[in-house]
């Protein structure tokens, strides 16, 4: 039998949110001149908030965002190392100073270098013990972020998220 007068409230913890245009989210009062920009601008804007929330996490832990990339670089070559030429070409962010990341890196403890016994000219960076420890530290709040960044997006969105990007990353590389 009905009861009159009854409201039922269902609660979730699923959140919605709603997405402002990046036109509307840098209060820019005029149409942008090509759908290129505004494609251009919002992943600049979405790249500098995601940039901003891991140099918190990683300025906690005492380091950069490039060293990270670095050591991150350093754990995948293993015991073998890398030479820092081609640490240079894997960085996520491009460094025009590796040798001065290095220096620093390395000051804190979390790498080494030595000189390559085949070809004296090649510097060989490898991950030290206490990089190995930071990056254990960082593994699973780097992999929350992401979650809780990422997260919401179903896998088929993620998918198409990053044949868009490869595809911008493909166009830009034309012009290097």
């Amino acid at each position: 039998m009905p009861v009159a007068g009854l409201t039922i409230v269902v609660i979730t913890n699923k959140m919605t949110m709603v997405a402002k245009s990046i036109q509307a989210e840098i209060k820019q009062t005029k149409p942008f001149p090509s759908l290129e920009e505004e494609a251009a601008i919002a992943l600049a804007r979405t790249a500098d908030q995601l940039g901003r929330h891991f140099d918190e996490l990683f300025k906690a832990h005492g380091l950069t965002g490039t060293q990270y990339n670095v050591l991150r670089i350093l754990r995948g070559a293993g015991k073998a190392g890398l030479a820092c030429s081609e640490i240079a070409t894997r960085m996520i962010s491009r460094d025009p100073d590796i040798t001065r990341l290095l220096d620093r890196t390395e000051r804190a403890g979390w790498c080494t270098r030595s000189r390559n016994t085949n070809d004296r000219r090649v510097i060989i960076a490898r991950i030290t013990a206490k990089g190995m420890e930071i990056l254990k530290e960082l593994d699973r709040p780097v992999e929350e972020l992401n979650k809780r960044v990422l997260g919401p997006m179903s896998n088929s969105r993620l998918r198409s998220l990053l044949r868009l990007l490869e595809g911008v990353r493909e166009a830009a590389a034309r012009f290097c």
